[in-house]
């Protein structure tokens, strides 16, 4: 396989997995944008995560948003469609053409959520929508660490996940899907471990929902909302203005 490449403290560490997600999503591209389709209207709780998410964005002055994991763009192209200025990334070319077809209005590029194409607190927001569950728990502070420094102080992150029954991590293998055959592993999550490997990366919890699952769905899924904290020398340092 490829390698990850994972930046941390502005070192690139390489390991290995991402050629895995690349390789299937290459390859189910197509299916997967059809089958989706249409999807988040039929997701009310889905959607008042989105447009919550759009809005404290919005309440802290607005500016671009990214789409990390994006797909063929359909969350990209909700979110831009009720006002918001977006931007999407991810490992797969093949996803990246459909996006691109798909929602021409906004742009995509082929990068990965490891290494960001933005600069330091460039983004007022930005969303891993089940893109996360292709990292491997080891690597996941240092991806969240990587979505910090894109992120302005006060800027805002959204995840979506499945959530784990069975401890910290449940590791998914799949051998089919969207009508082809694939090796691909996806993770199942503990929202209380994320919560606290944000934490770490400066990240403060506004708000978590975890729904039951519906129709085909094998597992709950959670949705968590948080803010990148302001640093604590900045903070104090505005106080002393202000006194």
């Amino acid at each position: 396989m490829g390698a990850f490449f994972v930046r941390r403290d502005r070192r690139v560490v390489k390991v290995q997995s991402e050629d895995e997600a690349r390789i299937a999503y290459d390859l189910v591209a197509e299916g997967y944008a059809a089958l989706l389709d249409g999807e988040l209207e039929r997701l009310p709780l889905e959607r008042a995560m989105l447009t919550a998410f759009l809005e404290q964005v919005e309440a802290g002055g607005g500016g671009p948003i990214a789409d990390l994991g994006c797909g063929p763009g359909r969350v990209a192209g909700f979110l831009a469609g009720i006002g918001a200025d977006m931007r999407g990334i991810d490992l797969s070319p093949g996803m990246i053409a459909v996006a691109r077809r798909d929602h021409p209005a906004i742009p995509f590029e082929v990068a990965s959520m490891a290494e960001l194409p933005f600069g330091d607190g460039e983004l007022a927001g930005a969303l891993a929508w089940y893109s996360i569950i292709h990292v491997p728990q080891d690597l996941q502070d240092a991806v969240f660490a990587e979505f910090a420094r894109a992120l302005r102080p006060g800027g805002m992150l959204l995840l979506a996940f499945q959530v784990s029954e069975d401890g910290d991590e449940d590791i998914v293998h799949l051998r089919q899907a969207y009508g082809h055959e694939i090796d691909l592993r996806t993770r199942r999550q503990s929202p209380a471990r994320v919560e606290r490997r944000l934490a770490e990366a400066g990240f403060a919890q506004l708000a978590q929902l975890v729904r039951e699952p519906i129709a085909s769905e094998k597992s709950r899924q959670a949705f968590l909302l948080a803010r990148r904290c302001v640093p604590a020398q900045r903070m104090a340092g505005s106080g002393s203005a202000a006194s």
